[in-house]
């Protein structure tokens, strides 16, 4: 049997698999992606894509891309809302514009594309930066020790076996994840509440929107509940069913016995048109569940996307938070694997995506009674949070963040209020670069990043001596210096300091530390801080 050496082995090749593979890529890891199935995602799967997702691909330079894609397919900026059906009573409105009030948090929008056209980029991005990705291949078994992970691939056609022996192992193999289950993690949450299906469609429905923009179609109505998505030229769509008949006393197995008969009532009944031709492509079946891994790490084992956690559709949260999963954990192993932190800096990676996910969870949970299954409404339920602070302004509380005197981070905040707190996303403010408008967000994605203040020259100079000196990878900007101009003032109260202080940002865009003045600007200070971080002196190049 063959043996190979990776650095690390991701099983789960789709939105999240691919996602992490692609930003551990960036950092200059080339991992193994294994994948049960033959390709990337045939069904459409239509996903809502974050700003602060957007501004993950946008590190790896597929923003773009991504976006022509989804322009492609969907109608941008439309409404999510309510209705009885396509052509029935109009119920309320949820968000009337997909980024309207959101547009000065972040250079990037959100969007929709399907998994079924996204996933093709995240995986020819994932080769091009050195992913080797196999597909029709399954995890046999897996065994881990003080020094790695040993797992027997088998390829499903040929039957050929392969050892992989790495450093490091990802689950993102999924909801019903067999890693998370052999090593005997348990799920907390709301369980299934729900035998859900997604019929998926073809037919000229475009005269039924009546010219309305709407990218997401909630339908309430005797028959059943559930939502449409619809893409252009609007000849062909989904629509999700979560539960039929009296909302009082619901049948919640829509899946049970289901006919392509019964699942053209339902489309016709979520249509309100019996007289559109349309046919039914496929149907898939699912169980809608909230629910959070009890811990997202098992020695070298790490769990990340459904594996970690799973939430129903409501709010598009659910793919979203898995690349922000990998985009946490991979600048973490990458700076490990390299020798550049102790391991026990990956110890931060459950520690801080583990209670954002689950707030996450609760709040599409939330989402999804609200807008569709109110009998499942009780007392402890959490109330709804603004998308806004759910997608961008999210806190990590531990040990790679070191707070001031503003002490850690909330739960989640409005990220306009963030100030670059430490634990927080670095915020988006315009500045130019040679005269290019340009993000601050664009100097964050590979390297740890010192932005010092227009007076902060103290801090400059104790940056570019670390960068200079050691092996950590450092990038040193003064705002108003020679490099970056900051034409409206405003990066100093942005980032909550004075002219002459600093902020850290981490390579995930997060603030590690800020000094709020040049008070203790030196070296020193830096290393020390690096040494709080990453849980070792930073390295000399000389050594």
């Amino acid at each position: 049997m063959k043996t190979i050496e990776v650095p690390v082995l991701i099983v789960g090749g789709s939105l999240v698999g691919m996602s992490t593979a692609l930003l551990l890529g960036n950092h200059g890891v080339r991992p193994l992606v294994v994948e049960h199935h033959r390709g990337t995602a045939i069904h459409p799967r239509a996903a809502m894509i974050t700003q602060r997702t957007m501004e993950i691909f946008r590190t790896v330079g597929i923003e773009q891309i991504v976006m022509k894609k989804s322009d492609e397919q969907f109608v941008q900026d439309g409404a999510i809302m309510a209705l009885e059906s396509l052509t029935g009573k109009e119920l309320a409105f949820f968000i009337a514009n997909l980024n309207e009030g959101v547009r000065d948090i972040s250079p990037s929008l959100r969007i929709f594309i399907t998994q079924s056209l996204l996933e093709p980029l995240l995986k020819a991005r994932a080769e091009e930066l050195g992913a080797e990705l196999r597909f029709a291949t399954e995890m046999a078994s897996f065994e881990q020790d003080r020094d790695g992970v040993t797992a027997q691939i088998r390829h499903r056609d040929s039957g050929e076996r392969t050892t992989v022996r790495a450093r490091y192992m990802i689950a993102c193999d999924g909801a019903h994840s067999k890693i998370r289950d052999h090593l005997g993690i348990r799920m907390l949450g709301h369980g299934t509440f729900s035998k859900s299906v997604t019929i998926y469609f073809k037919g000229d429905v475009g005269p039924l929107l009546r010219g309305r923009s709407l990218s997401v179609m909630y339908v309430v109505n005797p028959v059943l509940s559930g939502f449409f998505r619809i893409e252009k030229p609007f000849t062909s769509g989904f629509l999700a069913v979560h539960w039929l008949g009296d909302g009082r006393n619901p049948v919640t197995d829509v899946s049970a016995g289901l006919t392509d008969e019964r699942a053209m009532q339902l489309l016709r009944a979520g249509l309100g048109d019996e007289s559109v031709p349309v046919s039914i492509e496929n149907v898939m079946h699912w169980d809608a569940m909230a629910d959070t891994a009890e811990r997202f790490q098992e020695g070298r084992i790490f769990l990340a996307g459904d594996a970690a956690h799973v939430m129903p559709p409501s709010g598009g949260f659910g793919g979203n938070t898995g690349v922000q999963d990998g985009h946490n954990i991979a600048w973490k192993l990458a700076v490990v694997l390299k020798g550049l932190a102790a391991p026990e800096l990956l110890a931060t990676y459950d520690v801080e995506r583990r209670p954002a996910s689950a707030f996450t969870v609760e709040q599409a949970y939330s989402r999804y009674v609200t807008r569709s299954a109110p009998y499942l409404k009780c007392d402890n339920m959490q109330a709804i949070e603004n998308d806004l602070n759910i997608e961008c302004g999210y806190g990590y509380n531990s040990s790679a963040v070191l707070p001031d005197g503003d002490g850690p981070p909330p739960r989640h905040m409005n990220p306009r209020d963030s100030k670059a707190r430490p634990g927080t996303r670095a915020p988006h403010m315009e500045l130019l670069r040679q005269g290019e408008k340009i993000s601050t967000l664009d100097l964050f994605g590979q390297n740890f990043v010192l932005l010092a203040g227009p007076e902060g020259s103290a801090w400059v100079k104790s940056g570019q001596s670390t960068a200079s000196e050691s092996k950590v990878p450092l990038a040193v900007y003064q705002v108003d210096g020679d490099e970056l101009l900051d034409p409206s003032r405003s990066f100093v109260s942005a980032y909550g300091i004075s002219p002459s202080g600093a902020v850290l940002v981490r390579p995930d865009g997060f603030v590690a530390w800020r000094a709020k003045t040049a008070e203790q600007a030196s070296p020193q200070a830096l290393n020390q801080v690096f040494a709080s971080i990453l849980g070792s002196i930073p390295q000399s190049k000389s050594a």
